[in-house]
């Protein structure tokens, strides 16, 4: 199989398997718990907790660990909204990840003021747009850093400057899933009082994560019962989870530049190898301002179902968008919102790259997906 769904996530690196192994098994305490067993797992944890600040550039108690990204944006729309603040309203914009937008959604329901800003149509979003939305009982806005579907980059380090100058009360919050891989990740430069992180975009395990939350900044949790995570997250800790995420993102750093180059080459040779190769093809993604390792592209009269059902049963995995919509009936809502067609969107197909890929594989990959293509044609 050809991987190309690196989005969607990525294959564990084997040094991060190695370094959860002793937590899955001897080291198996509760950290909550007092005795000796729970020390050692407790240690193990603020360990972890103490390195993934300083690769962020946060203190050690501004990270809560969670289950994952949706639990994260979860827990910074909601628990903003929901604070004792006398702020509910809640902004986001219009190609955020389901997590954002589907937790918009149910707030609206529940009363709180919403907003969603539209992006253009190449998916920026307007940073005079965003303060534009901003009132007095904003409590939240949400942007960001690297889109799931298309690759775009915002500019959340200048979108969250300008809200903070029109009303410093105002939280900002950043969904980096999609960007630790390849994007400088440091919260002082973005001036975000929140970030979403998960481990399973960078090599890392699935159902670890993690919100970044700014000293002052206050929430209402989301889950309640044991009181971890200063009260802000309750639940057993994953320990395991977090040893391997810590690893990841140790791994992730110092590869950062190296990723980007070889990644970046190797995507950039797939794409030249599709827009020559099919007539009509073109990106749905800005040539400036994207990240490294995202393609989305448009193939005109070729539905995308029909075209990755083919692609699998050649050994190339891709992916129409977002795998938290995988089988849905409803089309990109991040491609609607650039502007594109239903019909434009369906024929519109996500490829990502990541840290197993090649360029003999890709190479291999846009070789059959233009074949396929001539044939389904």
């Amino acid at each position: 199989m050809i991987y190309l769904d690196h989005a969607a996530t990525t294959p564990m690196r084997p040094e991060v398997w190695e370094s959860m192994t002793p937590y899955a098994s001897n080291v198996f305490g509760n950290s909550s718990g007092v005795h000796e067993v729970s020390r050692q797992a407790k240690n193990a944890l603020e360990e972890a907790r103490e390195h993934i600040a300083e690769m962020l550039g946060a203190r050690p108690m501004e990270i809560v660990f969670t289950s994952g990204g949706t639990e994260s944006d979860n827990l910074a729309l909601k628990g903003a909204a929901w604070s004792p603040r006398d702020r509910s309203g809640v902004i986001a914009a219009a190609t955020e990840h389901e997590a954002i937008l589907e937790t918009v959604d149910l707030l609206r329901r529940f009363g709180d003021p919403t907003v969603i800003v539209e992006v253009d149509g190449e998916g920026f979003v307007d940073s005079d747009a965003i303060v534009g939305a901003v009132a007095p009982n904003t409590a939240v806005v949400s942007v960001m850093l690297v889109n799931n579907e298309t690759g775009l980059i915002q500019d959340v380090g200048a979108i969250a400057e300008a809200i903070k100058q029109s009303d410093p009360d105002v939280y900002v919050h950043t969904d980096a899933v999609q960007g630790f891989a390849s994007e400088e990740i440091d919260v002082s430069a973005l001036n975000v009082d929140m970030m979403t992180i998960t481990a399973h975009k960078f090599g890392g395990p699935k159902g670890t994560g993690l919100l970044y939350v700014r000293e002052g900044t206050v929430l209402e949790p989301v889950l309640h019962g044991g009181g971890q995570e200063l009260g802000r997250r309750s639940g057993t800790h994953d320990v395991a989870g977090v040893v391997g995420m810590a690893r990841a993102m140790e791994l992730t750093v110092a590869g950062r530049e190296r990723f980007r180059l070889q990644i970046g080459q190797i995507r950039d040779d797939f794409e030249k190898r599709i827009l020559d190769g099919i007539d009509g093809a073109s990106l749905n993604t800005p040539h400036v301002g994207r990240s490294s390792h995202h393609l989305n592209i448009r193939i005109p009269g070729v539905r995308n179902e029909t075209l990755l059902m083919r692609l699998d049963q050649r050994g190339v995995a891709a992916s129409a968008g977002s795998a938290c919509q995988s089988g849905a009936a409803t089309v990109s809502h991040v491609l609607e919102a650039m502007g594109l067609t239903p019909d434009q969107a369906r024929e519109s197909v996500r490829f990502s790259f990541g840290w197993t890929s090649t360029m003999d594989e890709a190479t291999e990959a846009a070789h059959i997906v233009v074949e396929l293509v001539g044939k389904l044609r």
